[in-house]
């Protein structure tokens, strides 16, 4: 006979075999192990499994923190181009003639129209050596220069190593202090011509060279005043000023880009002009719609991640990780409030985002009516700026409130802090179940190999007692006759 016993359904745990034929001692086993890691289980699965739930939610909670924060920071970076009255100073210059001059403006320009003519262009000053007959290589002498450039003087030492014209030409580029004189050397047919240019426009910057160790190895090579018959200047690179003039007004400059001429305006001259050329220094618009069609496509970028995480799928029965959250819902609600308020710009037209072509979709994002917005821009850009800059405009309202939702300690960082310690909790009881779990296994254990052993002696036991019995000598019955 044997009898069986077993857990869930597994294979049998205890087994206790009785055969008076096998004759075998101890035939009672139970699977310890198995019993017991079914037990465990049994007690440490349902716990197990509300904490892994808990856990997951949890876990999606913070993720989902996580996406809110990093969608409103990102939609705040779009505001500080719009935020202060000076992201709207943005102005443009342009000229009616590009081939005479090109102009920018910053923000402290004063807008209007100038008549702009340009004399002449400033000029750096080149010299061509008289000719070296040999070449590059022709040697020149030895000795000490000074060259210098308007008010900069400097020194080369000519020796033995560098005393040919590419030598020297070599020696004044590497020359240390060396304000912007460029040496180079020009081969013709009548030789090699040691050629100096300047960096340098302007009538002041003239180039001088000078030997000044007593001696005259290098005076082939010197120029200056009185001493000009070793160089000539090739036509255009005699050193000269700009000269032009702004609404009549007559200016010199030794460059030919100009920075003092007009307040907040840069001009680059490039050729002299054959009449008046018109300069207009105007507010940039360009500048500002597209500063506010990147605000409108930031905020639908945040407002879509937002949604997402508040939305319910009714066909897949899928609910977004903050579906009815106090904190989603409170920061939604703020946002709109700013973004749809009516504003004190000093203009009953233009005080809100509609009214400059600015409107909501069903979906909750924004469009942009360019031809409304510029329009008011063209008709009342003071009015466009305080809706967007003023003391109560919508950015600075918009930067105000994500700022304080943000910010250490406030909602967001407060949320996050919750959830992170239930995560920690969480985690806490899965080890402390763990550990609870590894104790009863181990209690477990020890009962059941107990059992096993006590068993094991019961089943010897038995098997003696039934050989005991079987070896008794038979009572035979009485015949009859």
């Amino acid at each position: 006979m044997t009898t069986t016993s077993s857990v869930s359904g597994s294979q049998p745990i205890v087994s206790i075999a009785s055969s008076t034929s096998s004759g075998a001692a101890g035939g009672s086993v139970i699977n310890v192990s198995e019993l017991v890691s079914e037990l465990v289980s049994a007690t440490q699965s349902p716990q197990e499994s509300i904490i892994s739930n808990q856990t997951q939610q949890v876990t999606a909670q913070i993720s989902a923190v996580g996406t809110l924060q990093s969608a409103l920071s990102t939609f705040q970076s779009s505001l500080s181009a719009l935020d202060t009255p000076s992201a709207f100073g943005s102005e443009s210059a342009t000229s009616s003639d590009t081939t005479a001059f090109t102009a920018t403006a910053d923000s402290g320009a004063v807008l209007g129209s100038y008549a702009v003519t340009v004399d002449q262009l400033a000029q750096a000053q080149q010299l061509v050596s008289s000719p070296f007959t040999g070449g590059s290589s022709a040697t020149v002498g030895t000795g000490t220069l000074q060259l210098s450039l308007g008010g900069t003087s400097f020194s080369v030492t000519i020796d033995s190593s560098d005393d040919t014209v590419a030598g020297i030409a070599a020696a004044i580029n590497s020359a240390t202090g060396n304000p912007g004189i460029e040496a180079s050397v020009v081969m013709g047919t009548d030789g090699a011509h040691l050629v100096l240019t300047s960096s340098l426009t302007g009538a002041a910057n003239t180039i001088q060279v000078a030997e000044t160790d007593g001696g005259n190895g290098l005076a082939a090579v010197t120029y200056g005043t009185g001493n000009t018959g070793n160089y000539t200047e090739p036509v255009g690179s005699t050193p000269q000023d700009a000269k032009f003039s702004i609404a009549g007004v007559a200016y010199t400059s030794p460059s030919n880009t100009v920075t003092d001429a007009l307040s907040g305006v840069t001009l680059s001259l490039t050729a002299p002009t054959t009449s008046a050329a018109t300069l207009t220094v105007a507010t940039n618009t360009s500048d500002i719609i597209t500063n506010i069609q990147a605000f409108v496509s930031a905020y639908n970028a945040m407002q879509s991640s937002l949604a997402s995480l508040g939305s319910y799928d009714s066909t897949s029965q899928t609910a977004g990780p903050m579906l009815g959250n106090p904190l989603l819902l409170g920061i939604q609600n703020e946002l709109k409030s700013a973004l749809y308020s009516i504003v004190n710009t000093g203009s009953s037209t233009y005080n809100s985002l509609a009214s400059i072509g600015i409107t909501s979709n069903s979906d909750g994002s924004l469009s942009v009516n360019t031809t409304t917005l510029s329009s008011a821009l063209s008709t009342d850009y003071s009015a466009v700026s305080s809706l967007f800059s003023g003391t109560t405009g919508i950015a600075v309202s918009l930067n105000s409130q994500i700022t304080a939702d943000l910010q250490s300690g406030g909602p967001i960082s407060s949320t996050s802090q919750t959830l992170v310690q239930q995560e920690n909790a969480l985690t806490q009881q899965s080890n402390q179940l763990q550990q609870q779990m590894n104790a009863l296994s181990a209690s477990l254990t020890q009962q059941y190999s107990a059992l096993n052993t006590l068993l094991s002696s019961l089943q010897t036991t038995s098997s003696y007692l039934t050989q005991a019995f079987n070896s008794l000598p038979q009572v035979q019955g009485t015949q009859s006759a």
